[in-house]
């Protein structure tokens, strides 16, 4: 389904019926990556998954897509669906916009899962090697992919996840040039949103790999201490939905079903 903001056509899938849940994909993914855990969902829940500005099916809208620009397309999605409450489930990037979209609008959320994501906002040191990375795409787009991608795994499971690395590669040579640049740009200039970890009303669960190569363990940690946060942790990388496949998809269905 597609749905006309800005000028723009927003690709969304709406699939199942009951309680509203959105699935949030990361940098460089499409809705694609939710097909197996979606299957699952939509056999009790309403799911609605979002091709992200720049990603899938979904154009770009300049140079710059910040996290509150992402989350105001959630937002009209939602509206459009007449979907008012919802449980929020975001990879990485996917995460901080639902945390841009849970800040804008806190009564609208029934639970907040980051996937292997971070309420934090950039270190300077991540910042920089944003801009390392700007450089490199705008030379090969594709060999940045290429190794984005397979860098994302544990270094074990590099091998292990081969066929799973091909394929997520093979939909991750859709995203365009200008909608990575408008995304590193937007994830580097993100606000920190820790405070939300603390003070907000909805359940909060966070998937945590414990040999995540794109996310600091020890921040994730540090993060959710003294709050409320439901902490699961898995012995993979920054992949769980593929790397910890089974796990993480009983996780999420728990924190769905609040048991």
């Amino acid at each position: 389904m597609t749905l006309k903001y800005k000028g723009l056509d927003i690709f969304f899938k709406d699939e199942g019926k009951g309680g509203a849940v959105v699935l949030l994909h990361g940098f460089l993914e499409n809705s694609s990556i939710w097909k197996d855990l979606s299957a699952e969902i939509s056999k009790r829940h309403r799911v609605i998954s979002i091709d992200l500005l720049g990603h899938g099916k979904t154009g770009c809208l300049g140079y710059i897509h910040s996290m509150e620009l992402m989350a105001e397309v959630v937002e009209a999605v939602l509206k459009h669906l007449k979907i008012r409450k919802s449980i929020l489930i975001g990879h990485s990037m996917g995460g901080y916009v639902a945390l841009a979209y849970a800040e804008k609008n806190p009564d609208n959320v029934k639970g907040l899962c980051l996937l292997n994501s971070t309420a934090s906002a950039d270190t300077p040191e991540k910042k920089i090697n944003r801009d390392r990375g700007i450089e490199a795409v705008k030379k090969n787009h594709k060999t940045f992919i290429r190794i984005a991608v397979a860098n994302l795994f544990s270094s074990e499971n590099q091998k292990l996840f081969s066929k799973d690395i091909k394929k997520l590669i093979d939909q991750c040579l859709k995203t365009p040039l200008q909608g990575i640049v408008a995304a590193l740009e937007g994830m580097k200039i993100r606000n920190d949103r820790e405070v939300l970890l603390h003070f907000s009303p909805y359940r909060k669960l966070m998937i945590i790999g414990k040999k995540d190569p794109a996310l600091n363990y020890e921040a994730l940690i540090a993060q959710t201490k003294n709050t409320k946060v439901k902490v699961v942790e898995f012995d993979g990388g920054h992949m769980s939905f593929i790397e910890n496949k089974t796990e993480c998809k009983d996780t999420i269905l728990h924190f769905i079903e609040n048991k």
